[in-house]
């Protein structure tokens, strides 16, 4: 594992060549079905969620995706999901636990999006019920974390019994201008802020903020990703067997005492 500055990790996070969670689920998922729609509103693309197997097991998986071409990214929004995103992935969450089907989420995301039309329709409150929910799925959840973890754009699928994160993954509340906007007064100051907000992977693995580091090529994930999506794949097999095998009763208790210790962190 190499040693990186948090800068050096936040510009391998967001690199344009890095694989997006599409190529992730393609490699790791081939059989992957996509479901569409929230019933309510409109299908969100910044979000897709189907069923899959994993080494014959059926599970849900639900992703974000930024796209790689410019058309892509529009497509998805730039991995920016609105209210009814967040409303399918929990759709799809509830039907993975009608089928006792592990719900797998991948995530990637700069944060959920910012604009007049979702607020107008229930960001903070989709976001909110969605943290609220996955505490009481009674299915086995594992979230992984592959490039960006942006605010409550990725903590609303990001409620999980294990949370992993790639090597050069970043985990926060914000992005590092953001923060030094509103901190420094000043975004410029971006590299001096990601040290501060302890965003990398080892920071947070320290803090017990998570539960993984999935390791990648010296280099960045983008130089050879296919292998370490296939060692992703036998580390998803083994945690969803463990997880499998847990009382429900015992495994809601457990994830809320996961989330519990955090408010106990004394820095």
């Amino acid at each position: 594992m190499k040693t990186r500055t948090a800068w050096e990790q936040v510009q391998l996070a967001r690199h344009p060549k890095r694989p997006t969670c599409q190529l992730l689920v393609q490699s790791v998922f081939p059989d992957f079905l996509e479901l569409h729609g929230d019933q309510h509103f409109k299908d969100d693309p910044s979000i897709v969620g189907g069923i899959a197997s994993l080494n014959s097991i059926p599970v849900t998986v639900i992703y974000q995706e930024k796209g790689r071409t410019t058309e892509e990214k529009i497509k998805h929004n730039f991995g920016m999901p609105h209210p009814e995103g967040y409303h399918k992935a929990l759709r799809l969450a509830k039907q993975a636990e009608k089928f006792h089907r592990p719900v797998l989420f991948f995530i990637d995301t700069p944060g959920a999006y910012p604009g007049i039309g979702a607020e107008e329709r229930g960001q903070a409150n989709a976001i909110a019920k969605s943290i609220q929910s996955y505490f009481d799925l009674k299915t086995p959840i594992i979230s992984v974390i592959l490039s960006e973890g942006g605010s409550g754009g990725a903590l609303a699928i990001g409620i999980a019994d294990q949370v992993w994160m790639f090597e050069n993954a970043t985990y926060s509340i914000l992005s590092p201008e953001g923060f030094a906007s509103i901190l420094y007064k000043n975004a410029s100051l971006a590299k001096e802020a990601a040290e501060d907000m302890k965003l990398t992977s080892k920071d947070l693995l320290k803090f017990g903020m998570i539960d993984k580091i999935i390791e990648e090529p010296e280099e960045g994930l983008h130089t050879s990703y296919l292998a370490t999506f296939e060692l992703l794949k036998t580390e998803l097999s083994t945690e969803i067997e463990k997880l499998r095998q847990i009382q429900i009763e015992e495994l809601l208790e457990k994830r809320y005492q996961r989330y519990r210790k955090f408010g106990q962190y004394q820095g």
